[in-house]
């Protein structure tokens, strides 16, 4: 593996964001990895909100993940990258390595997992856990038990849970092997964003 000094990122707290906004109240809560998701952006759009992003975590003890964008993470000096197995495809994974960014791989099956391995990421995703409504899904919900499974199957490679996730079972999730747990709308669609984030870092802190 190419970073094994870097296993214990991301943090078991994940959350998933789509602007700089975000990204600012999550690092000033103390949120330990933040991934900026920010969808259908032109070149210099992607590369302006990675900049923005990188400005904001600059100085912080928070890591900001630029999801999909490997050109501007590049560009920008991110150092950390997540992508989609869509992504992947389109990646070139040796300058990717080149600038030192570390790599996230999303998966959905044994075969998509198969792919991630095969670019020896520093984590591996795996989703959706439960239905989520914030995107259309192809693949049906992996549930608890693939947890375990796959992470039995990867071994000492990190792996994060995704998709419909909640607070209130986070401490279920962790006990079944995720290393991380991603979070979206249980932050970004919460009545108490802020109250939310500290009960999650909280539980995350227990299972770190």
């Amino acid at each position: 593996m190419p970073y094994p000094d870097r296993y214990a990122y991301p943090d078991p707290f994940y959350p998933v964001v789509d602007s700089v906004a975000w990204v600012e109240r999550l690092t000033k809560l103390g949120v330990g990895t933040i991934q900026l998701r920010a969808k259908d952006l032109n070149d210099a759009e992607a590369l302006q909100i990675v900049t923005d992003a990188l400005a904001v975590t600059k100085g912080t003890p928070t890591k900001l993940v630029v999801n999909d964008y490997w050109r501007a993470a590049i560009v920008a000096g991110a150092e950390h990258l997540h992508l989609g197995q869509e992504d992947l495809v389109d990646a070139d994974l040796a300058e990717i390595r080149k600038a030192r960014l570390t790599l996230g791989i999303s998966t959905h099956d044994d075969e998509e997992l198969a792919t991630a391995l095969k670019a020896e990421p520093d984590y591996v995703a795996l989703g959706p856990i439960f239905p989520t409504t914030l995107k259309s899904m192809r693949f049906a919900p992996q549930g608890i038990p693939k947890i375990t499974e796959w992470k039995q199957r990867i071994g000492n490679i990190p792996l994060v849970a995704i998709g419909g996730i909640k607070f209130e079972q986070s401490a279920e999730i962790f006990a079944a092997g995720a290393d991380s747990i991603a979070v979206v709308s249980d932050i970004t669609q919460n009545a108490d964003p802020d109250a939310r984030v500290r009960q999650w870092l909280g539980e995350s802190a227990k299972a770190a």
